[in-house]
C-alpha cells in the first residue's frame, strides 16, 4: 500500500511539474474553465436558492384558496360564501381576505394593497414594503398620496416600513385597514377578494376542495401545492433561458476538449516517447496524464464553484438578478440562505470535469501503446 501511494505521489509531482512547463497554455485553459464553471454554477445555485425561498414562504400559506369566477375571470365574492365553507368537515379555520393591485404612474409600478387579518394599521395609515419605500423615498411619518377608483387622492401616512428580511414577499406591499381599502377601491361591505381555508389534515386537502366545488360551483379552488408548482415553474423557465444561453459556452468548451482529444502536439508525443524509453509502462503514462487532467479540471471546478458561491450568496448575483428575479421596477433586496447540495455539486462536476478528463486520456492511450521510436517519428 505504501509503495502504491509513493508511486501516485511521484506521478502527481511529475504532473504538477509538467503543467508548469506549459504555463501560458494551461493558464489560458484554466481561466476559461473557471469562467465556464462560474457561470453555470451561479445560475444553478441562484435558481435553487430562489426555489427554496419560495417554498419557505409558502410553508405558512393556507392549504386552499377559494376564488369566485365570473365569465372565467376572478371576481369579488359575497360574504355568504364564508358560511357555506365554514362548516365543511376537515376545515380548521376560514378567513375572508381583501387584497388588490394599484398602478402608480409616478414610478410605473404596481402596488399590492392588502388588509391584514390581525394588527391592521389605523385609519389613513399604511405599512409598506422596503422596496416600495426606496422607490418613493419614504420613511415612517411621510405621506403617500394615491388616486383612488373615484379619481380622488387618498393620503396614507406611513406608519412603518416592513423588515427587509421579508422583502421577497413584501417588496411592493401596502398594508391598510379594511375601511380605507374599501373606500380606495370602491368595494361595498360584505364582499371579499377570496377566502383562505386551513385544512387540519394535509391528506384531506383534495377531498375538501371537492366539497367546496360541490357547494360553490362558480368557485375556483387553488391548492398550496399548485401555488408552489407555479412558482417553481416560473423559476425553472427563467433559469432555463440563462442555461440555454450558457450552453453556447459549454459547446465552445466541448469543442476545445474535442480539439485536445483529436491529437497530441509534437512536444507531447516526444515526451511520451522519452518516458517509454526510460522504462515507463503504458499504465504509468496514462495515470500521469490522468492526474494532469484531473488536477487542472478539479482545481478549475473548485475555483469556479467557490466564486459562484460568493457571487450568489454574498454579492446577490448581479449578473443574473434581473432575469431570475423577474422584470420589475421594484426589485426586492434579500439575502439567500446558502445550502450545500451534494447532488447539485456532483451534477456540475459530471458536466464539466469528466468530459475534459476523458478527452485527455483518449489521445494519450494511443501514443502510449506504441514503441518509443515510433511515437517520436510521428
Amino acid at each position: 500500500m505504501n509503495a502504491w501511494l509513493e508511486r501516485q505521489r511521484g506521478l502527481i509531482d511529475y504532473s504538477v511539474a509538467n503543467l508548469g512547463r506549459r504555463k501560458g497554455r494551461n493558464l489560458t485553459l484554466f481561466l476559461a474553465y473557471v469562467l465556464l464553471v462560474f457561470l453555470l454554477a451561479s445560475v444553478v445555485l441562484y435558481g435553487d436558492a430562489l426555489r427554496r425561498e419560495a417554498r419557505a414562504l409558502l410553508a405558512d400559506a393556507p392549504e386552499l384558496v377559494v376564488q369566485r369566477l365570473t365569465a372565467g375571470r376572478h371576481d369579488l365574492l359575497p360574504a355568504d360564501w364564508l358560511e357555506k365553507v365554514r362548516g365543511l368537515r376537515g376545515v380548521r379555520d376560514v378567513e375572508a381576505r381583501l387584497w388588490g393591485y394599484h398602478y402608480d404612474a409616478a414610478v410605473a409600478v404596481n402596488y399590492t394593497l392588502l388588509v391584514p387579518n390581525a394588527s391592521q394599521p389605523g385609519p389613513g395609515q399604511a405599512v409598506i414594503g422596503a422596496a416600495l419605500a426606496r422607490a418613493r423615498g419614504l420613511a415612517p411619518g411621510d405621506v403617500l398620496s394615491l388616486r383612488g377608483v373615484d379619481g380622488q387622492p387618498y393620503a396614507f401616512v406611513i406608519a412603518a416600513v416592513l423588515d427587509t428580511a421579508s422583502e421577497l414577499a413584501s417588496a411592493d406591499l401596502m398594508r391598510v385597514n379594511a375601511r380605507d381599502f374599501r373606500a380606495f377601491f370602491g368595494i361595498e361591505p360584505g364582499r371579499y377578494t377570496d377566502i383562505a381555508l386551513y385544512v387540519s389534515n394535509p391528506r384531506e386537502v383534495r377531498k375538501v376542495a371537492e366539497k367546496v366545488l360541490q357547494r360553490l360551483p362558480a368557485a375556483r379552488v387553488i391548492a398550496r401545492d399548485e401555488m408552489r408548482r407555479t412558482y417553481e415553474a416560473a423559476f425553472n423557465w427563467r433559469q432555463g433561458v440563462l442555461l440555454t444561453f450558457l450552453s453556447l459556452l459549454l459547446l465552445a468548451f466541448a469543442l476545445l476538449a474535442w480539439d485536445k482529444a483529436s491529437g497530441l502536439s509534437a512536444e507531447e508525443r516526444r515526451e511520451i516517447g522519452i518516458l517509454k524509453a526510460l522504462g515507463w509502462d503504458t499504465g504509468d503514462v496514462l495515470r500521469m496524464k490522468l492526474w494532469e487532467g484531473a488536477l487542472l479540471s478539479l482545481c478549475a471546478f473548485l475555483a469556479g464553484y467557490v466564486l459562484a458561491w460568493l457571487h450568489v450568496f454574498y454579492a446577490d448575483a448581479p449578473l443574473f438578478t434581473a432575469v431570475l428575479k423577474g422584470w420589475s421596477v421594484l426589485y426586492p433586496q434579500f439575502k439567500l440562505a446558502p445550502e450545500v447540495d451534494a447532488a447539485q455539486i456532483a451534477s456540475l462536476c459530471f458536466l464539466t470535469v469528466l468530459p475534459y478528463v476523458a478527452a485527455t486520456i483518449a489521445p494519450v492511450w494511443r501514443a502510449a501503446t506504441l514503441d518509443p521510436d515510433e511515437v517520436m517519428r510521428e
